[in-house]
């Protein structure tokens, strides 16, 4: 049984593995620990996808639409499909449910627009964070916001997607920690940073990339983010164990009334962050780096998926802070995160989203329960 599955979305350079893999075997790291899963469009060449994996002597699998349906329907699930939303980046939401059913550990993801950083034992890395106990630096701020970039701040200014603008211009209070258990490792990016479209646009943008790039000299090392205090999580360059799973759904984006997007992992971070607070457990981030080499893209186009979420993602925390938590595992949490998002008021813009969203969650973790 592999222990480790590398979920990876891609419909543009699959070819990215063939990096992951060297780097693996560059860092002296057991590739056979390793599963790769490639989640991917019907449009896009599933078989050359299956051999560059045979080629490369690594397991795996890839799944298009259509095999995505056929799993669900083999695995008696088949009512849960409508969990995946079309032609999204939250489909990753698959390949945590295939870590339940193919019993592996941990799971890493990757995204296809980036590489390894130089000389860093990247899976390594990952793995000593999510088997990590001892002293580390831990970080918080006044707003109970932490930004993933503040090593550097003075240089470069940067606040990633989705940290609220109502929580800028905090300030940072760096400590020490005694961390026991580790759920959840975020690694950064180097090159083009994790920017929403406002803020590409104040750089004068248009092609969804940025103005200021970071370097390795901006990231200092790994640090905790203090209990109470949220932080962004983004899936391009993350680990997590399997414990987490049913409080990680990667929220219903694109395919939805809203045209919402791009919030998927930003809210499931949300989400998360408050689950592992509740468990004592800690987010360590900053290492390993990858290259963010993203692709140009239209900025906005990103903009109109970020506008119609930009007032919830300024009340949404709020709102899971202040629901009142009895259970003691990630799945009470999560089922009663779910049902306090439902019977919040909030009078945000688009706050008819909230209900649809914490519907799908209940219905993530009946579907998580089947398959347990």
């Amino acid at each position: 049984m592999k222990e480790i599955c590398v979920i990876i979305p891609t419909i543009r350079d699959y070819g990215i593995v063939r990096e992951y893999v060297n780097n693996a075997i560059l860092s002296g790291f057991d590739a056979y620990r390793l599963a790769f899963l490639l989640i991917t469009e019907d449009f896009c060449d599933s078989l050359k996808m299956k051999n560059m994996l045979s080629e490369l002597g690594v397991s795996g699998d890839v799944v298009n639409q259509k095999d995505r349906d056929e799993w669900f329907e083999a695995n008696g699930v088949a009512e849960f499909k409508s969990l995946m939303p079309k032609r999204s980046h939250a489909e990753t939401s698959f390949g945590l449910l295939w870590m339940l059913a193919n019993g592996f550990e941990s799971g890493i993801f990757i995204d296809d627009d980036t590489l390894p950083a130089t000389g860093a034992d990247y899976f390594g890395t990952h793995m000593k964070n999510l088997s990590f106990k001892g002293r580390m630096p831990c970080v918080s701020s006044d707003k109970n916001w932490v930004n993933v970039l503040y090593q550097n701040f003075a240089r470069h200014r940067l606040y990633p997607r989705g940290y609220p603008y109502s929580c800028m211009g905090e300030s940072v209070k760096i400590s020490e920690k005694t961390v026991r258990n580790v759920p959840i490792s975020q690694g950064l990016w180097t090159n083009v940073p994790d920017l929403d479209a406002v803020r590409i646009l104040m750089g004068g943008d248009l092609n969804g990339q940025s103005s200021t790039k970071t370097g390795k000299d901006d990231f200092l090392g790994a640090f905790a983010s203090q209990k109470g205090n949220y932080l962004t999580i983004c899936s391009m360059n993350l680990a997590i164990k399997k414990e987490v799973i049913p409080a990680f759904y990667q929220l219903p984006m694109d395919d939805n009334p809203w045209k919402i997007g791009r919030f998927d992992d930003i809210w499931s971070g949300v989400f998360v962050k408050k689950a592992c607070d509740l468990m004592n457990h800690d987010v360590v981030t900053g290492m390993p780096l990858c290259i963010h080499n993203k692709a140009p893209r239209n900025t906005f186009k990103d903009l109109n998926a970020e506008a119609p979420a930009l007032d919830i993602n300024e009340n949404l925390w709020k709102i899971v802070e202040n629901i009142e938590y009895d259970s003691k595992d990630y799945y009470g949490i999560y089922r009663e995160m779910a049902e306090g998002i439902l019977k919040s008021k909030c009078s945000c813009i688009n706050a008819d989203f909230l209900p649809y969203m914490a519907s799908k969650m209940l219905e993530w973790l009946r579907c998580v329960d089947k398959l347990s």
